[in-house]
């Protein structure tokens, strides 16, 4: 059998965590085995598309390197299928079901439909709607000034039992399903009846999707009795959950993945971590690379236990992307975060010399968390204004005289070095503080406050190798006239 399978968002908002992973675990699971990806935008409920969301989920998908493999020729590769540019198509499935008995056209109004669910409120019986027209025979029924709908005939009773390949058999009462719309008034169909069409046309071969899908499997497994079709394998992937263990919200953090983008996690990270939200391949295995994933996908590894969004954990995982790169592709990475014009130190960054940054971006590797802290953590190696805290200068068990007469002494050091290599400024500062009689770390603390402006920065003599001599000892000359 060949696999075939689609990712069938809908165009109403940003690509959530929850909507990629699922395009992410389809797309895996069809490289995995040599099988095809499809991407089918379900924008038949027009009332609710959001301007510019297509765009948002082609650009994550594009971003993540999750490619498809066919659908409309467009700019010499393939356009998403679209089921708005299908409209005939499923309408004459629609009347075909018309035509077998098996749907049929309801002309309740609105404000029947509204009175009939207080009623039922009212009585607590379970709302859906009561088969009015169904009863009445809607298809025989004098066309009112309302358009009419066309709704699938549900069976009144019985088990409708659904085989999930995560799952297994779960089991539906048929009278607490009603009669649901397969055409609106308005022409378009439902979700039910568009994406059980495609999936038959397209010859999807598995239907990978979210669990909150589950309760629709019932209607859909009738529907494709009703049409003569064999049902594609379903497999519902688990709920990803808040790290309070509630449903992922947008109050848990980005409601789109390209927050995520654009705060400076790298793709590959993302979608490593996304692959662990709902699949393993053992219990201590973290780090997989694209190939790796592909290699290793199955559907078997599937968990059916919800899965939590972990930020720390995105962290970590884009921590050990950001250290797999190498000095000239991290500064790459980092260098549109310096030169945008919304950082605060983007003056600094105008002229930014290739070479420079591939030497410095080392430094600073460690404690690169995501590309957007960039700006900040580099800041210190282009602006020379350092805006000094006095109280920083002055070590732990010194005083004003003693940091004057170690920054002195750095400071004709550092002028006087013949040899710049960093063992060889390493060993003689260690030689001045026995000479200063002072702790190496009160020296060296006063030099990384008077070079970076910070208690806290990369490697002392790394970095001031890499500021040079002369930046070097006009920091340290700033510094002084600050005390």
């Amino acid at each position: 059998m060949t696999v075939r399978v689609r990712y069938a968002p809908s165009p109403t908002g940003e690509p959530h965590v929850g909507n990629i992973r699922s395009a992410l675990f389809n797309w895996l699971f069809a490289r995995s085995m040599n099988g095809k990806f499809i991407v089918r935008i379900e924008d038949t409920d027009q009332g609710r598309l959001v301007p510019g969301a297509l765009d948002s989920i082609l650009n994550a998908l594009e971003w993540l390197g999750l490619d498809w493999d066919e659908g409309p020729e467009k700019d010499g590769g393939f356009g998403p299928y679209v089921q708005s540019q299908r409209l005939h198509i499923y309408r004459e499935h629609a009347d075909w079901l018309i035509q077998q008995d098996k749907a049929y056209y309801c002309y309740c109004s609105s404000e029947r439909l509204a009175e009939m669910r207080t009623m039922q409120q009212s009585k607590g019986q379970r709302p859906g709607y009561d088969r009015h027209c169904r009863q009445k025979g809607g298809d025989k029924i004098n066309e009112s000034a309302n358009p009419p709908v066309i709704r699938f005939k549900m069976p009144y009773s019985g088990t409708i039992t659904v085989s999930d390949y995560v799952r297994g058999g779960v089991s539906f009462e048929a009278n607490l399903l009603d009669d649901f719309i397969l055409m609106k008034s308005d022409g378009f169909p439902t979700y039910h009846l568009a994406n059980i069409v495609d999936d038959h046309l397209m010859e999807i071969s598995h239907v990978m999707r979210a669990e909150e899908w589950l309760p629709s499997a019932p209607r859909h497994q009738e529907l494709y009795k009703a049409f003569g079709y064999e049902m594609p394998c379903l497999v519902h992937l688990p709920i990803i959950l808040g790290p309070d263990r509630s449903k992922l919200s947008k109050r848990h953090g980005a409601t789109s993945v390209l927050q995520f983008r654009d705060t400076g996690y790298l793709p590959e990270a993302m979608v490593n971590f996304l692959a662990l939200l709902g699949w393993s391949l053992d219990d201590s295995t973290e780090i997989f690379s694209i190939n790796d994933l592909i290699q290793h996908f199955s559907i078997d590894r599937i968990l059916a236990s919800p899965s939590v969004f972990n930020h720390e954990k995105l962290d970590w995982f884009n921590g050990q992307y950001i250290r797999q790169l190498n000095n000239q592709d991290l500064a790459q990475a980092v260098l549109p975060w310096l030169i945008d014009g919304s950082s605060k130190n983007s003056s600094f960054y105008k002229a930014v010399n290739i070479e420079y940054l591939e030497s410095i971006v080392p430094l600073e590797r460690e404690r690169l968390k995501v590309l957007s802290e960039a700006p900040e953590l580099f800041s210190f190696f282009f602006n020379d204004d350092l805006g000094y805290d006095k109280n920083q200068l002055i070590q732990k068990g010194m005083d004003l005289v003693s940091t004057k007469t170690a920054l002195n002494a750095a400071y004709d050091l550092i002028n006087n070095a013949d040899n710049w290599d960093i063992e060889t400024l390493e060993n003689a500062f260690r030689l001045l503080a026995q000479t200063l009689e002072i702790k190496t770390g009160q020296l060296f603390g006063s030099i990384r406050v008077a070079i970076t402006g910070r208690t806290a920065a990369p490697p002392l003599f790394d970095t001031i190798h890499a500021l040079g001599k002369q930046r070097c000892i006009e920091r340290i000359h700033k510094a002084k006239e600050c005390l």
